[in-house]
């Protein structure tokens, strides 16, 4: 009965993924476009830098930079990326076609440049992380993701969440390919090392508030990141890792169980965005035996015994059918996001009157800028709130 069950549900989520997957153009994963269209100071809401850490190998066509096969040194770089004035919060308006940009309705990658050595990369980074008051964000995406998926979403997840710090994307060879999560997942163990490498370069640059975002596939890169820091008894950075934000973490709940006990409680605030209906984690699970997956956890409390903060979103709507982005393209998680990441006053959450306060303010906040929303679970190391943003 349960195989049926199963299988109900999970066979149209690999017939939906491959559909979309089917749809791309040949050139859909071109990042550097072949000519760029003008645009006037008025229809461009911002430009972004982003700036680049990669163990992937460089594509055979310049305008692609990146492919998912493997490196096994680091290359540094940064991308300027323009979001039009039309774009919507939430959503990541790209070009039919990439080889033509028109900065005034998509998202376009404006110039792209490659670090001769990690000390320039480190070098310019210390100049920006200072200039915008020693924050800075580190995002690692997730299973399935090209290059130019991977700077778009972040430059998105930076804007639309106001973020006022640097920002710096770990992009770690993934095939870009649905039928490839074998591949991935192991691409993910190959690049951690690479990641705790970054994660001290930021550090190291003058970094004082450094907030890690990880999504998906990508949150397992992370956690072996941090067990690796923990192993050489530096956890946190020193203290300047403030927040580590996994949004439907495709990790086994077990193996996060040991990352976790290796590690110690989190010394920074763990925050796990789940959902018990992300079809992704359903077909990632089925093909890691049946075994629940960290982002669709039913038990939240034992994680927040763990000193992990546990967000259930199962509520909130999806902008894609897997129900696998909300954490980025849903407007009321995205603000959520940014108000975690630049609220300084989160990290002194010590008792229930405190944190009853502060997500109120949150709730608040939110349903000013997005208007009716359904409610968010939320399960901290305290106890259970529900946020009702409306």
């Amino acid at each position: 009965m349960r195989q049926k069950i199963l299988s109900a549900v999970l066979f149209p989520c690999i017939a939906v993924t491959l559909a979309l997957s089917g749809c791309s153009s040949p050139e859909k994963h071109r990042l550097m476009a072949r000519t760029i269209a003008p645009a006037t100071q008025k229809q461009i809401a911002a430009e972004h830098r982003i700036y680049l850490a990669t163990n992937r190998e460089p594509a055979r066509d310049p305008g692609y930079i990146f492919s998912g096969d493997r490196n096994p040194d680091t290359t540094y770089a940064f991308v300027d990326v323009s979001v039009p004035a039309v774009h919507k919060v939430g959503e990541i308006e790209r070009a039919p076609n990439p080889s033509v940009a028109d900065p005034a309705r998509y998202f376009t990658a404006r110039r792209l440049g490659i670090f001769r050595s990690e000390q320039d990369y480190r070098q310019h980074l210390a100049k920006v992380i200072r200039e915008r008051g020693g924050r800075a964000l580190v995002f690692v995406h997730g299973y399935n993701t090209a290059f130019d998926d991977a700077v778009y979403r972040i430059t998105q997840v930076a804007h639309d969440s106001g973020f006022p710090g640097a920002v710096i994307l770990f992009t770690w060879p993934s095939a870009a390919s649905v039928v490839d999560y074998l591949y991935d997942q192991n691409s993910v163990m190959v690049s951690r090392d690479a990641l705790e490498n970054l994660l001290r370069l930021v550090a190291d640059a003058g970094a004082t508030h450094i907030d890690l975002v990880a999504h998906s596939m990508g949150s397992l890169a992370t956690m072996e990141a941090l067990r690796q820091l923990a192993i050489t008894n530096d956890p946190n950075l020193g203290g300047k890792l403030a927040d580590v934000i996994l949004a439907s973490p495709d990790i086994d709940a077990d193996v996060f169980k040991s990352q976790i006990q290796r590690m110690g409680k989190p010394k920074m605030n763990m925050v796990i965005l789940s959902s018990r209906n992300d079809r992704a984690l359903d077909l990632s699970g089925l093909i890691a035996g049946r075994r629940e997956r960290l982002g669709a956890v039913l038990n939240a409390e034992e994680f927040a015994k763990l000193g992990v903060t546990v967000v259930d979103v199962t509520g909130m709507q999806a902008g894609d059918p897997l129900n696998h982005t909300k954490f980025a393209d849903n407007p009321a998680l995205v603000k959520l996001l940014g108000v975690a990441l630049t609220s300084d006053d989160l990290e002194q959450l010590d008792d229930d009157d405190t944190i009853t306060e502060e997500l109120s303010s949150i709730s608040r906040n939110i349903g000013r800028t997005v208007g009716n929303a359904a409610g968010i679970i939320i399960t901290t190391p305290f106890r259970v709130f529900e946020l009702a943003l409306d």
